[in-house]
């Protein structure tokens, strides 16, 4: 166990003016609080935060960074708490403490739902300090050192959660070494048999082209010296999770790996780094498409470097990496490159938000991210935006915007701005027409065409890569959703409220929300237009003394069934369907308290009876089905029998057609017909020429000279269904049509 003296001079190697006093007293507070607290491998507790501290001081972090790690478990594991803290070392030292603390106590269903609500926190905290975010990567990578000392399934558990998100987001902060040790550890514990077999291989490969790395090693130098060019020239092996990652993604065999082996070039200067290129490519032929220029435009983690591949000795594929020190140092310690001590000091937290893009996109990937999903939801974004490699496109104004790889013109819309995204309808890719689901390249100029008022469907969710489009996606469907729901249950609610001769209004909705167990009037109203909650419910809880008509009249329908089944035929049905059609007390013209019914583009949930449809001129009652909203079945519908016992569920509708639109119904027609070449064709040009639509076909055989067709059409009314019927009992080849009523 590292002594208290020890971790004191390790600080004091890379900052002189350390505090002694308060690293002693962090030291001593820690160890008395741990007491004899155990870890899995029998060591004392403690021995865990001073090595995570011990990982910290290697990557010369301040001196509030490194008592928080050795103070990181106190308020979790011991009985210290936040107050504690705060006043015996300060409130920014607490509240790097307390960043760092799970959260007690939750109150949640799933192990997810628990993992994903402590991830929340500890973003949001990292938002507010980086420092948190270095300081639970350190305790991550010293969890991870020990990892097998842990039971198997915990410790599968930890590796996953370690390669889906700590990992990632090390790589995302520019931390690359923490990121391939984290990777390499993960690998070793997941699939510990490819992993073995994949270092045995590159153990094979090292020794076998030793003379050859560094033979290129002195050829390099050499060119360099002979133009004065100074640089440090090391070769690098690629880490065993990297190598099977990209076996994985390429289906490559490891003797197809071109990149095992590569080269890094130190100098002392961004334009040496572009004459060291020059020199490269003018010994050896580069290989076309693979030189890349991360200085000009950096990654998203503030990785900067020149990239090439050239065709060096013995034909062998040479991988070239050409940057300055401090382009090295922030490659490899991402952030905390950035907190590097200058002058004797650290910078700030604010000082290094200004200086570090990663840090910026993490900040603003919370922002987007934390408003309103569940924690299920934040976590599965945060991964989405994590893990990819990026792109770099341009507005018509010039603006760089930066996306994984395979990100669309909607993810593009969703970067500029939400409403863009949201209101997006066509996109141009370098001056030319594209679809919204092309896949973005490098360079693209991306011009994206609006429309107001547009609602973007559902199926984008799962067709977008970033977790701000996915986001924005989930929330915009979402709310429309919710606004449909809402809108049928005001009407729902205002026409319960008409048939109990009672006033309807928001304020006394207001009033009644707490014997609903609901949070809003548009949370009641939602709920009654998914069906999750009865009107007559609402009503009572608006006026407790009032006796619900419709419940009462459950005999007559339960009547109405057996009248439906002793008399099958349409005036039978219609018959007994008027009975519950009918609104109880109410006055006026029988539609005045009817819900109208405009059709599928509504701005009401709306769907129709799913075999045989409904269209303007048919008497229609609606079903609200809980979840789905209403569907219109014709009054002669058979299938209205199966609601018979469930007169809650029964609205009455009315149609309400606009004249200056041409809005198409579902209808299904059987059609038998001879079964002869040509029949079909003249089948469908009836149809056609009749301006409907045919919208499927199915076909029955039931001999080998007639064959009954089930199609379904788009019609506008019942005239043009009938005109449609009609029409085809005239052709020759038609024996019969029947309209299916479903």
């Amino acid at each position: 166990m590292m002594r208290q003296y020890e971790l004191v001079d390790r600080v004091r190697k890379y900052n002189p003016n350390a505090d002694e006093d308060l690293l002693n007293r962090a030291y001593v507070y820690a160890m008395k609080a741990h007491g004899a607290q155990k870890r899995a491998s029998g060591d004392p507790y403690f021995t865990h935060p001073l090595e995570v501290a011990a990982i910290l001081t290697d990557l010369k972090l301040d001196d509030a960074t490194i008592v928080a790690a050795v103070l990181h478990d106190t308020i979790e594991d011991t009985s210290s708490t936040r107050e504690e803290i705060d006043q015996l070392f300060g409130r920014d030292i607490g509240a790097l403490v307390d960043g760092l603390t799970k959260l007690k106590k939750l109150d949640l269903v799933s192990k997810r739902a628990e993992q994903a609500e402590n991830f929340r926190k500890l973003l949001l905290a990292i938002a507010d300090d980086v420092r948190v975010l270095v300081v639970k990567l350190a305790d991550r990578l010293h969890n991870m050192r020990t990892l097998h000392f842990v039971p198997p399934e915990k410790r599968k558990r930890i590796a996953e959660e370690t390669l889906d998100i700590y990992a990632p987001l090390a790589g995302r902060m520019g931390m690359q070494n923490m990121r391939d040790e984290l990777e390499n550890l993960c690998f070793k514990t997941l699939m510990p048999e490819a992993c073995a077999m994949i270092e045995a291989r590159l153990a094979d490969l090292r020794q076998k082209n030793g003379a050859l790395i560094a033979k290129i090693e002195d050829e390099l130098r050499e060119a360099l010296v002979a133009r004065g060019i100074v640089a440090d020239v090391k070769g690098r092996e690629k880490a065993p999770y990297s190598v099977w990652k990209k076996m994985e993604r390429k289906s490559i065999a490891f003797e197809q790996l071109s990149d095992i082996f590569g080269f890094r070039l130190l100098v002392s200067s961004t334009e040496d780094c572009y004459r060291c290129i020059g020199v490269i490519h003018t010994k050896w032929p580069f290989v076309p498409g693979r030189f890349k220029d991360y200085i000009s435009t950096p990654k998203q983690n503030d990785y900067r470097s020149l990239h090439t591949t050239v065709v060096g000795p013995g034909r062998q594929r040479v991988e070239l990496q050409v940057r300055t020190q401090e382009m090295h140092d922030i490659a490899e310690y991402g952030i905390a490159a950035h907190a590097l001590y200058k002058d004797g000091r650290a910078n700030d937290t604010d000082a290094l938000s200004r200086e570090s893009r990663a840090y910026r996109w993490l900040r603003r990937t919370i922002d987007l991210l934390s408003e309103g999903d569940s924690p299920e939801e934040f976590l599965e974004h945060t991964k989405l935006e994590l893990f990819h490699d990026q792109v770099f496109c341009f507005s018509p104004k010039g603006r760089l915007i930066a996306l994984p790889r395979g990100a669309t013109p909607i993810d593009f819309a969703y970067a500029v701005h939400t409403d863009v995204g949201n209101n997006a309808v066509g996109a141009k890719i370098n001056g030319r027409i594209a679809p919204l689901l092309s896949e973005l390249q490098n360079g693209d100029e991306v011009e994206i065409a609006v429309a107001e008022g547009q609602v973007p469907p559902a199926a984008w969710e799962t067709l977008v890569v970033t977790g701000k489009a996915r986001a924005a996606i989930r929330r915009a469907t979402r709310d429309a959703v919710r606004s449909q729901y809402a809108g049928l249950g005001r009407q729902i609610v205002t026409r319960a409220f008409e048939r109990a001769k009672k006033t309807f209004s928001d304020e006394k909705l207001k009033g009644a929300l707490p014997r609903l167990a609901r949070q809003s009037i548009d949370d009641v109203l939602a709920a009654v237009g998914r069906g999750e909650m009865f009107s007559g419910d609402v009503v009572k809880a608006v006026h407790p003394d009032f006796k619900e008509e419709r419940k009462a009249n459950a005999g007559v329908h339960k009547a109405n069934a057996g009248m439906r089944k002793a008399d099958t035929g349409w005036f039978g049905l219609k018959k007994a369907a008027s009975l519950v059609f009918k609104v109880p007390g109410a006055e006026g013209p029988p539609d005045a308290h009817a819900i109208p019914i405009r059709g599928l583009g509504g701005d009401l949930p709306v769907s129709f009876a799913p075999n045989g449809g409904a269209v303007p001129g048919d008497r229609i009652v609606g079903i609200l089905t809980p979840g789905e909203g209403i569907t219109i079945y014709p009054i002669q519908s058979p299938a209205l029998m199966d609601f018979d016992d469930q007169p809650e569920r029964w609205l009455d509708v009315r149609w309400d057609i606009d004249e200056d639109r041409r809005d198409f119904f579902p209808a299904r027609l059987t059609v038998t017909a001879i079964n002869e070449p040509g029949t079909l064709g003249m089948i469908a040009t009836v149809i056609g020429d009749a301006g409907a639509n045919i919208d499927h076909i199915a076909f029955i055989s039931h001999s080998p000279d007639f064959r009954d067709i089930v199609l379904d059409v788009e019609v506008l009314d019942l005239a043009h269904l009938n005109a449609i019927i009609s029409q085809l009992k005239a052709k020759p080849v038609v024996s019969k049509v029947e309209r299916v009523n479903g």
